[in-house]
């Protein structure tokens, strides 16, 4: 199966708009630690953040 032209599994933009979440997600939960949160809430609010990270870098980056 070599493909002389593979299509790549991701396209630019899902990668940079995932990356985008995936970085608001990790401040999110740093900035819950350094509050004095615990942990379990530091990914809640990190699961929280990039979810709507993601539906808003989504929406607009075209």
């Amino acid at each position: 199966m070599n493909n002389p032209n593979p299509q790549p599994l991701l396209s630019l933009r899902t990668v940079i708009i995932l990356l985008l979440g995936t970085l608001t997600a990790l401040g999110s939960g740093a900035l819950t630690v350094l509050a004095g949160g615990s942990l379990a809430g530091a990914v809640l609010a990190g699961g929280a953040a990039f979810a709507g990270a993601v539906l808003f870098f989504h929406a607009i980056i075209a």
